[in-house]
């Protein structure tokens, strides 16, 4: 009887241990995808709030791309758990932590939070997934990739204009892509250049 129950321990301790082995040889895409969704689903919440306080400091021209940049984080981050969700990997629940300070400042955080995305994240993200043959990942990856470089170009320009004083020359409209995320300003082209999405089913944000 003791030895029927030292083997059972011992089987026991095995589980556990090809358990635990388990949870530490998740790829490392998947924990790439775990990353980008709360980056993004905090992009998103970060910029809606300072949406709120560049119309506290009527500067409505750049609460208005915060407003269009936070619908496309959102869009990244619906991207991505999807893709998560297919490699049959569910995403814990997220509560974003918000700062809010000037307008200024709260465009200098995202240009480094874009900046970052851009030159480091998504780049490691995307060889990554290459390295691992991860197709599902690869392109909601690089979607994000794309129109985070928009992004830090649209907040770069954003922060000379209001540093200029040429604040009320900037956009006052701009289409989100909801396939990419896309974001754009100006002449809308007929699809979307980074996915090919049809002009009519972009998300218009004035």
């Amino acid at each position: 009887m003791k030895k029927a129950a030292t083997v059972l321990l011992f089987m026991a301790g095995l589980l556990i241990y090809a358990g635990c082995k388990a949870q530490q040889a998740e790829p490392q895409t998947v924990v790439n995808l775990k990353a980008a969704i709360t980056g993004e689903t905090t992009a998103s919440a970060t910029y809606a709030a300072f949406a709120i306080k560049a119309k506290e400091e009527n500067l409505a021209p750049i609460a208005v791309l915060f407003d269009a940049a936070s619908r496309a984080e959102k869009i990244h981050a619906n991207n991505h758990t999807r893709a998560l969700a297919k490699l049959g990997k569910k995403m814990d629940a997220i509560n974003p932590s918000v700062t809010v300070k000037s307008t200024r400042e709260n465009l200098e955080t995202a240009i480094k939070g874009e900046n970052y995305e851009v030159v480091s994240m998504y780049p490691d993200f995307i060889k990554k997934a290459t390295d691992e043959n991860v197709a599902e990942v690869l392109t909601t990856f690089k979607y994000a990739f794309e129109v985070e470089k928009i992004h830090y170009k649209l907040y770069t320009d954003a922060l000379a204009s209001l540093d200029k004083k040429k604040v009320a020359g900037m956009p006052v409209l701009y289409a989100v892509c909801p396939i990419c995320g896309n974001t754009m300003s100006g002449n809308m082209p007929a699809v979307c250049g980074i996915c090919g999405a049809p002009q009519n089913t972009f998300i218009i944000v004035k």
